[in-house]
């Protein structure tokens, strides 16, 4: 039978979105998994979910986390910008996806950590590949034609969180103005990052690789909270640490504690959401930040693993700022819960 995190970890990799609750109280700790459309009982004031919901009553406590799927970085053009592209998409957690008509740059050997390589022709990019709303898409193709063929298919269908198209100002100008003609609203079109990625001065294909995926992580982490209306500062619970959840899937007989950041407050090195597990013997898995701050919660863990139940802590850093030159200076609060084997049912 599978437990819970082997299940929130299968919806996530077939692409479901994801509720996932956490009931702590007298009678155990249970963790259940719910289509991630039941928001109902957990929508905010405006009627949208909240990314993270905390519900508090005498000594219980309840976390209500949505999670959507592991975002794709969809890369259409297999050229030499895409190579490393694809190197640092893997290494920030994306599932890249690489599309190209040539079989000759379109192969595992110049990708090996994509999750899914295409060969296609690009006119049947849309029919190949389902776009979802959390996809980040770069149009690197060698041509203006296959761009513009990318975008009108892009454009036709629901936005995806991010599309980014390569080239010069004066190249994009004329992409603009030709959308524009073609009926297509400049709404839309203000949506499209392009000249794609940050200007710094980036000339090397590994250079423009970093200036692209640093305006996908600027658009990743500001999303949430700027743009869609979730919990308010900076929300890490779609698993930004995909280890950290493969872990709590695979090692449901470990004894551990699991720590969830439920608040945020002033400069603090996490976000609400953020996780990391900690074995008995001390060694963890994934991070809310390290430091003392970190090493006070795991001290506190393995007194959780040794007698059972769970605890909320307030992480205090302003005080360890002064006293030892740290850059943040927040307050976090943290949900400790232990996991002895099975994650639901009494501890």
């Amino acid at each position: 039978m599978q437990n819970s995190y082997q299940l929130l970890l299968q919806n996530l990799k077939n692409g479901r979105k994801t509720l996932f609750i956490t009931h702590c109280g007298p009678n155990g700790i249970t963790k259940t998994v719910h289509d991630g459309n039941a928001t109902a009982k957990w929508a905010g004031t405006d009627g949208r979910e909240a990314a993270l919901h905390v519900d508090r009553h005498d000594d219980e406590i309840t976390l209500a986390e949505f999670f959507t799927p592991q975002p794709r970085l969809i890369i259409l053009g297999a050229g030499h910008i895409a190579a490393p592209l694809a190197a640092m998409g893997a290494m920030l957690n994306f599932d890249v996806v690489i599309f190209d008509d040539r079989p000759s740059f379109a192969n595992r050997s110049r990708f090996p950590d994509a999750h899914e390589i295409i060969c296609d022709y690009f006119e049947s990019m849309t029919q190949r590949i389902a776009i979802r709303h959390n996809d980040y898409i770069a149009i690197v193709t060698r041509g203006h034609k296959h761009d513009l063929q990318c975008l009108n298919a892009l454009l036709k269908i629901d936005i995806p969180c991010y599309i980014g198209m390569i080239g010069s100002s004066r190249r994009v100008g004329i992409v603009r103005r030709q959308m524009l003609a073609e009926g297509y609203a400049a709404e839309d079109l203000e949506r499209l990052h392009a000249p794609i990625g940050i200007d710094i001065g980036a000339v090397t294909p590994e250079e423009i690789a970093v200036s692209i995926v640093a305006e996908m992580i600027q658009e990743r982490r500001q999303r949430p909270a700027a743009k869609n209306g979730l919990t308010a500062g900076r929300y890490e619970g779609d698993f930004t640490d995909m280890g950290l959840l493969e872990w709590l899937a695979e090692k449901n007989d470990e004894k551990a504690a699991i720590i969830t950041v439920l608040s945020v407050k002033g400069s603090t090195p996490r976000g609400v959401g953020a996780k990391m597990g900690v074995l008995d013997n001390g060694r963890i898995v994934g991070s809310i930040g390290g430091g003392c701050a970190e090493a006070d919660v795991v001290r506190e863990a393995r007194r959780i693993i040794r007698d059972g139940g769970y605890c909320c802590k307030i992480i205090d850093m302003i005080d360890s700022v002064e006293e030892n030159g740290m850059v943040c200076g927040g307050v976090m609060e943290v949900l400790i819960e232990a996991r002895r084997g099975k994650d639901s049912g009494p501890v």
